[in-house]
């Protein structure tokens, strides 16, 4: 295996215009350091699953549930960031055909054209993967449906998911291709976040997980990336050290019934002290399964090089990465952030 130190992982957002302008600004800056290139989640994608959000309430089967109250969506310092009037399935749908179009097939397909042809000319280096990050069904289930009737909701979207993925899976060569699943609202669950969680949070988290993971062909490279969030460009729950993000990374490697090829997981902002870095010391990744942890953050390349010294001495081998995706960031932190990688190889 090449020195892993010396790669960097994209989560997946990045704030530019097209997946060729992202192709490219990326490769020509730090191509030599990635084995998997995100198309940005350009367009409708950019705020993540407000997409699918949206796709919800102007779907048929759908309807406010008005019998709660709205949902206030804090990040971890109390902000509310927005109030969300929760959906639930109407009363009379027939569930049994009930399949809802998720769409990200379509974009995937349509930038995985652009991808190919940049390939071709040797702007994309010709080891490079395609990188597919998909939300698990969890955050559109837990951000924009209502607990009474979730459990049935959260079944007919897995299903209409694994369609979708599919899809994905029979346009694109498996042997060019990467996916990687974004679990963010698992960990608001582990954190309490949700004021319904419940007694077997943590088996059902895993159960999900491996679920979709088994929608992935063995020939396909599958990774997850562990997410604290960043709707407003900070946390929504602020880890206090590693310790949820190794848990969760231990579960899925011991529930996924196929090999997994990479897990990322989120540091924080600052330079917290070597407690924060201890529970890395119980990661049990297999020996083939590569690790990126998230310690770059924007303008800030000395606390970098002091996150990313202070988790060595726990876990020598690993990427690096930003915590979260830079897709509701200023775009003008694009080349910045890109040259923060560079720096760490030195």
């Amino acid at each position: 295996m090449p020195d892993i130190k010396k790669f960097a992982h994209l989560v997946g957002s990045i704030p530019l215009n097209s997946s060729e302008e992202v192709f490219c600004s990326v490769c020509d800056s730090i191509g030599s350091h990635i084995k998997r290139l995100p198309d940005g989640e350009t367009g409708e994608r950019t705020k993540w699953i407000f997409y699918q959000r949206q796709m919800l309430t102007a779907h048929p089967a759908m309807e406010p549930d008005e019998s709660i109250p709205k949902f206030e969506f804090k990040q971890w310092d109390g902000k509310v960031i927005r109030e969300v009037q929760l959906l639930k399935l109407k009363n009379d749908v027939d569930l049994d055909t009930l399949i809802f179009p998720i769409g990200y097939s379509e974009h995937a397909i349509e930038s995985f054209k652009d991808f190919t042809r940049l390939q071709s000319e040797g702007k994309i280096p010709a080891d490079v993967k395609f990188q597919v990050s998909l939300p698990t069904p969890f955050a559109t289930g837990y951000n924009y449906v209502s607990p009474n009737g979730r459990d049935q909701f959260l079944e007919i979207y897995e299903k209409s998911f694994g369609i979708d993925v599919a899809k994905i899976m029979a346009a694109i060569p498996h042997d060019k291709l990467a996916v990687q699943w974004d679990v963010c609202q698992e960990v608001l669950i582990f954190e309490n976040y949700y004021p319904d969680r419940s007694e077997n949070y943590k088996q059902e988290v895993y159960d999900q997980l491996a679920r979709i993971g088994d929608f992935i062909p063995a020939d396909v490279e599958l990774g997850y990336h562990i997410c604290y969030g960043s709707p407003g460009d900070d946390h929504v729950v602020k880890p206090r050290d590693f310790a949820i993000s190794v848990e969760i990374s231990n579960g899925i490697i011991e529930n996924v019934n196929r090999s997994v090829e990479f897990i990322h997981m989120p540091g924080t902002y600052g330079e917290p002290e070597d407690a924060f870095y201890a529970p890395l010391s119980n990661l049990n990744l297999p020996e083939d399964c590569e690790l990126y942890l998230g310690l770059l953050f924007y303008n800030d390349q000395a606390g970098d090089a002091a996150r990313i010294s202070a988790a060595r001495k726990v876990v020598p081998e690993f990427g690096i990465s930003t915590v979260c995706g830079w897709g509701r960031a200023d775009p003008d932190r694009v080349p910045s952030l890109l040259e923060s990688h560079k720096v760490t190889f030195g």
